[in-house]
């Protein structure tokens, strides 16, 4: 299994003006101004050894989605359909791979628009031959997204897609097999509801939990979402908030923590928990900054719940998710 973060971002699309881009350049300027180089390699060393994320790269700007895919396997999974979409269907039009037809999955959350607003420009879904296949757990789901291609939205109507293109709509709490996967779902609180999603395969688990605000009731020891995290490879979670904003000033918006993702992280024993779904107003120096205080936190759990250390410590591994990471379980 591999993931392909092609969007990051909640709420809207937040690409980097061209200010940052010259604070960036000035950063890495000053950084390096006393030294010399002899080749480019030489200047590529020190800009992956020496340079903060936040100076040599940036988080990115495109809302919600995920490729996922498996050697040998020729349809294409993909985790909502955000503005990253576009990103996706660019490359993939370039790789050569739409030189045959393909079956494409998409695993909508919900159908918020910055989960959904990437499809209209998915190129192969007006190429004829092609199938698209929508899964999800809500019974508009059909209904949003050819709405968002009715005038006066969009200029491109829903029926000039190519593509066959057909929508499964599932019960609550019903799981389902789809190509090499076996996915189970969660009912998440978020307002119009959101759904989370679980994929294991070949002894590996990978679970996608964005848009899904967790309460009071996280602290209690029958937790729902602790058998659904449960010894998973990777947790994709939405931790837009602070802890400070998901207590008080953004109650019943939505979406989570760093810190709720941690605890829930460790008491179930994820190996990767990789931090999602940002906070579109902060900035790439403000993420790294978020990235830090995280790993901190989970230090200082371990230390107040096992201070002993007689047990691992849980999650293995924190990263935060940036437009074009890479990830294998």
């Amino acid at each position: 299994m591999k993931l392909h973060f092609w969007g990051t971002c909640g709420s809207l699309p937040a690409p980097i003006e061209a200010e940052s881009i010259r604070q960036k350049v000035f950063a890495a300027l000053k950084a390096g101004q006393n030294l010399s180089w002899d080749e480019d390699a030489d200047i590529w060393r020190f800009i992956d050894s020496e340079l903060p994320f936040a100076v040599k790269g940036t988080y990115g700007g495109n809302t919600s989605c995920i490729q996922m895919s498996v050697p040998g396997i020729d349809d294409v999974f993909m985790l909502d359909a955000g503005s990253g979409l576009r990103e996706f269907s660019e490359n993939f039009m370039k790789s050569g791979k739409a030189n045959k037809h393909r079956r494409f999955h998409f695993f909508m959350s919900h159908l918020h628009w910055d989960h959904i607003q990437g499809f209209p420009f998915f190129a192969p879904g007006y190429i004829p031959g092609n199938e698209i296949v929508f899964h999800g757990y809500h019974s508009a789901l059909e209904e949003a997204i050819k709405a968002q291609m009715n005038t006066p939205c969009f200029p491109v109507p829903y029926d000039s897609l190519r593509a066959d293109i057909s929508y499964q709509i599932y019960e609550e709490g019903q799981g389902f097999a789809v190509g090499p996967f076996t996915v189970s779902s969660i009912k998440q609180n978020h307002p119009g509801d959101s759904y989370g999603y679980r994929f294991d395969y070949n002894g590996k688990s990978v679970v996608y939990s964005t848009d899904s605000e967790h309460k009071e009731d996280a602290y209690h020891t029958d937790y729902r979402f602790i058998p659904f995290f449960q010894d998973a490879d990777i947790v994709v979670f939405d931790a837009q908030y602070t802890l400070h904003d998901a207590t008080f000033n953004k109650v019943d918006w939505g979406h989570s923590s760093n810190i709720m993702g941690v605890e829930l992280s460790s008491r179930a024993r994820v190996k990767h928990l990789v931090i999602y779904h940002h906070e579109p107003t902060n900035t790439d120096e403000d993420l790294d900054e978020y990235l830090v205080n995280t790993r901190t936190y989970s230090d200082i759990f371990y230390s107040e719940t096992d201070p002993k250390k007689e047990n691992p410590k849980y999650p293995l591994k924190i990263s935060l998710a940036y437009d074009g990471l890479q990830l294998s379980p």
